[in-house]
């Protein structure tokens, strides 16, 4: 087995560890521009229904993972240890793995765009360095396993993904599907993180030329960048255009439309139109809400574009602009659950308390958990709701259930 990460130092825990009772597992991956986690969690006999609730061994968090981003080589290396990582939390190691599900890498549609083509075969060919040949690989779009996420495995109802970029994506269980938004910024992925963030920056122009209103933007995000004039944002957005570098100005945005910024206040309600339309064109086409228009849906809601914020909750306007035509809408957010097994009841509620998570029967947004650090470290682990997780949960439910699909046709084989 090739070892390429810091000499191989990425799996020296492998010698000094043993597997707890040689349990098979799966990595459910989520990638991106901004952030990559992966979480590992125990397969289950196929002929018991999902655990209630999904039971998570471990979860790591590293930086971005898209190549387009930070290249082929910096990809690899943070996919490596991210897995390595949750392997390493979990008390387990690659001979235990049965499948890889990604998701985050297939942003684009692979029937369309030439670009996935190359992602797929960069994961492929990485995971085949590094994991035994045993282990499955399942690629799917991401929207596949981001509905997952929310529906249980069920591909049925609509997901909308607003982070550094944006798409929405219904599917019908009698396997009909449709999208809208996704194409990437150049041509006009409005409501993403880079949308909002771009329409930021234009904005700050417009007002230093005298083509737009004042706006603090311009103030705020000078400051943030260590700029003193308008003049120097342009060589700074020039010099390196990435997605992400430029999404990442989002919560000063929003900062500035809970101050009353007006200017700022419309480019998030711009935004809320947009991702409330790419929604409202998917159900239309798809027909999720019944002939009356009235049926009820899934909405599974996925990206930090729709986190909630003191005053703005970009999500919660999505949806009210959605129910005004779709009142059967059924919106989904990723919650978790926590447990620390050697603390009690009490000590775990003190422990939410400390680490500023809201806590309200038990459930936190899974957002909050991702403040912490090394908390596995301390016996901690993770519960997330039979209907409710956040996307590389997802991938490994649908990792679980491609293998229950193998299962069945061996079977029938036999």
């Amino acid at each position: 087995m090739k070892k390429r990460y810091r000499n191989g130092e990425t799996w020296d825990f492998e010698h000094e560890i043993g597997v707890m009772g040689n349990r098979d597992v799966i990595l459910g991956v989520d990638g991106g521009t901004t952030s990559t986690i992966c979480i590992c969690m125990p397969t289950f006999p196929f002929s018991y229904p999902f655990p209630d609730p999904l039971p998570v061994l471990a979860r790591a968090v590293a930086g971005c993972s898209n190549h387009n981003s930070v290249g082929e080589t910096a990809a690899r290396e943070t996919l490596e240890q991210v897995m390595a990582d949750a392997l390493l939390k979990s008390g387990s190691n690659r001979s235990a793995v049965r499948a890889v599900v990604p998701h985050g890498w297939l942003s684009i549609d692979f029937s369309i765009y030439l670009i996935t083509f190359c992602q797929i075969f960069l994961f492929f060919d990485f995971c085949r360095e590094i994991f035994p040949t045993h282990v499955k690989l399942y690629v799917q779009n991401d929207a596949v396993a981001a509905l997952a996420s929310g529906t249980m495995g069920k591909l049925h109802g609509c997901v909308l993904i607003a982070g550094t970029g944006t798409i929405a994506f219904g599917f019908t269980e009698d396997g009909r599907q449709a999208r809208a938004a996704g194409a990437g910024p150049v041509l006009g992925d409005r409501g993403s993180g880079y949308g909002i963030a771009a329409q930021a920056l234009t904005a700050i122009i417009r007002a230093y030329d005298g083509r737009g209103p004042v706006t603090i933007l311009s103030s705020n995000i000078l400051q943030i960048l260590g700029l003193s004039s308008p003049d120097e944002l342009i060589g700074w957005t020039y010099a390196d255009p990435s997605w992400a570098r430029i999404a990442a100005l989002v919560p000063v945005v929003v900062s500035c439309a809970e101050a009353g910024d007006r200017v700022a206040q419309e480019i998030l309600q711009d935004s809320v139109e947009e991702l409330a339309l790419s929604v409202k064109a998917v159900v239309q086409r798809l027909g999720l809400c019944g002939e009356d228009g009235k049926g009820s849906f899934p909405l599974v809601m996925v990206g930090g574009v729709l986190e909630a914020n003191k005053k703005w909750d970009i999500g919660k306007e999505v949806v009210n602009h959605i129910s005004k035509s779709y009142p059967g809408v059924l919106p989904i957010r990723p919650k978790v659950i926590i447990f620390c097994f050697k603390l009690s009841l009490i000590e775990n509620l003190k422990l939410l308390k400390h680490l500023g998570m809201e806590i309200g029967c038990g459930i936190v947004d899974v957002t909050a958990i991702w403040k912490c650090t090394n908390l596995f470290h301390f016996g901690i682990f993770f519960f997330f709701l039979n209907d409710q997780v956040e996307p590389a949960v997802g991938a490994a439910l649908l990792g679980w259930n491609f293998l229950l699909k193998e299962s069945h046709k061996e079977a029938y084989k036999t």
